[in-house]
C-alpha cells in the first residue's frame, strides 16, 4: 500500500485520497466514522465535492482506494498522512493533542521506515512533538508537515493547481514528501517545519482580517445610509491595489476564527487585530439584528433565514453564523423559518414556503440559488447577491 490517510473520510482527507488514487497510487482510508467508511466503500461520496464522485467511483472500482475502521491500516502502508480536526475548546485554546491522539490509535502498527506526513492545521510546535512521540516510542520514522490548502468544493482542481508546501526536519524526510506531493503537482515549496505551521495559520488568518475588514467596511456605509455594493465597485473596478476587497458577509466555518486564534495563544494572546477581526465578524448577526430592530417591530414579524452553511453553494454548516442570527432571532421575532438547498435538516422548510410565509427575508448563505429569488417582500442582502438587497 502506498498511502494510509487517517481521518481519511472527512472533508479534507478523501479528496485528498481521491486524488492521490487518481494518479494511481493505492490508497486506504483509516477513520472512526463507521458510516462515512461504508458510504465511501460504496463508491458514494459522503458530503458534496465538486468533481469527486466521478473519481471515487473510478479509484474505488479499480481497486486504488478502499475505506476501513481498522486501525492496524496504518502500518500497511509507506505513508501515513494525518488529517483530524484540530478544534480550539470553550476558552478558544488550542486542543494540542488531537493529532497525537490519532496517531496514537494506531501507534502499535506503526513501523520502522514510514513517512509520517501531518496534513492538519496545528499548532506551532505540534510537529516537533509529533516527532518526541514517534522517537520516544522507539520508532525510526521520517516526519514531515504539509499542511491543505484548499477551498471547500474546488478540492478537486486546486490539489493539482495550487503549490504544495512540504516541510521537514531531514533532508531525507523533506526528499520524500517532495516525492509524495509530486504526484500531484510540480510545484513545491519547502520550508522548516515551524515556517510551514506559521505559514498555514498566516494563511487562513490573513482571510479572516480581510473579511472582518469588509464587514465593518459595510457597518459604516451602511450605518450612514449608503450602499457598499457601489462603492465596493468604485474601489475595486480596474485598481489592482484593491482587487483583493471582498464583499461582506459571515465569515464562519472550522477554520478562519479557530486559526485566527491559535495564532493569538501562539503570540501569548497578543493580536489585536485578530481579536479585532474575532469582535467583528462574530458580532455581525447581533449588528443585523440590531439594525432590524431600529426599523421593524420585529416581536409582530415572521423572519425567514434563507441559506444555513457557512459559504455558499456547500452543504457544510459547520459553525456557520446563520445559526448565530437564528438564535437571537427567536428571541426577538414572533417567529423564525430556515432553509438551505444542500443542508439536510427536518426543522428546514422548503424555500418556496419560506417566501410565502415569512414578513422579512435575510440572506445568510450566498447560495447561487437566491440570486434571482422573486419576492416583493425586504430583502436583507449584505453579499450584493442580489443586487436589490435593502439597507438595514
Amino acid at each position: 500500500m502506498d498511502v494510509c490517510v487517517v481521518g481519511g473520510c472527512g472533508r479534507v482527507g478523501l479528496p485528498l485520497g481521491i486524488a492521490l488514487a487518481s494518479r494511481g497510487l493505492s490508497v486506504v482510508l483509516y477513520d472512526i466514522d463507521a458510516t462515512a467508511v461504508d458510504t465511501v466503500n460504496a463508491a458514494v461520496m459522503p458530503f458534496a465535492e465538486h468533481g469527486a464522485a466521478e473519481l471515487l467511483a473510478e479509484a474505488v472500482t479499480a481497486g486504488r482506494l478502499r475505506a476501513t475502521t481498522d486501525p492496524a491500516s496504518v502500518g500497511l502502508a509507506d505513508a501515513l498522512i494525518v488529517v483530524v480536526g484540530t478544534p480550539v475548546d470553550e476558552h478558544l485554546n488550542p486542543d494540542l493533542g488531537a493529532v497525537p491522539r490519532a496517531i496514537e490509535r494506531g501507534a502499535e502498527h506503526l513501523r520502522d521506515g514510514q513517512l509520517i506526513v501531518l496534513r492538519s492545521t496545528v499548532y506551532p510546535g505540534v510537529t516537533a512533538l509529533t516527532e518526541r512521540l514517534l522517537s520516544g516510542r522507539g520508532l525510526d520514522v521520517d516526519v514531515a508537515f504539509c499542511p491543505e490548502r484548499i477551498a471547500e468544493g474546488k478540492a478537486m482542481t486546486e490539489l493539482f493547481a495550487l503549490p504544495q508546501i512540504v516541510a521537514a526536519r531531514t533532508p531525507q524526510a523533506l526528499d520524500r514528501a517532495e516525492k509524495l506531493f509530486r504526484h500531484l503537482t510540480d510545484s513545491i515549496v519547502r520550508l522548516e517545519p515551524e515556517e510551514a505551521e506559521l505559514a498555514k495559520l498566516f494563511t487562513n488568518t490573513w482571510r479572516y482580517l480581510k473579511f472582518a475588514a469588509a464587514n465593518q467596511f459595510w457597518m459604516m456605509a451602511n450605518d450612514f445610509g449608503l450602499d457598499f455594493a457601489r462603492i465596493r465597485h468604485a474601489v475595486t473596478f480596474d485598481y489592482p491595489r484593491a482587487d483583493d476587497l471582498p464583499m461582506p458577509g459571515f465569515a464562519a466555518g472550522p477554520c478562519l476564527l479557530k486559526d485566527t486564534m491559535q495564532l493569538a495563544a501562539f503570540n501569548r494572546n497578543n493580536f489585536v487585530l485578530g481579536h479585532s477581526a474575532m469582535l467583528i465578524n462574530e458580532g455581525l448577526p447581533l449588528y443585523l439584528v440590531s439594525r432590524l430592530e431600529d426599523r421593524f417591530d420585529l416581536s409582530e414579524l415572521t423572519v425567514g433565514i434563507l441559506g444555513m452553511a457557512f459559504k455558499g453553494g456547500s452543504d457544510d454548516s459547520r459553525d456557520s453564523l446563520a445559526y448565530k442570527l437564528r438564535k437571537i432571532l427567536t428571541l426577538k421575532a414572533r417567529e423564525t423559518l430556515c432553509t438551505d438547498p444542500f443542508v439536510p435538516d427536518d426543522r428546514f422548510l422548503p424555500l418556496d414556503e419560506v417566501l410565502r410565509r415569512a414578513d422579512l427575508l435575510i440572506i445568510a448563505s450566498p447560495h447561487p440559488q437566491y440570486a434571482d429569488l422573486d419576492t416583493d417582500k425586504p430583502l436583507i442582502d449584505m453579499w450584493g447577491l442580489t443586487g436589490t438587497g435593502v439597507l438595514v
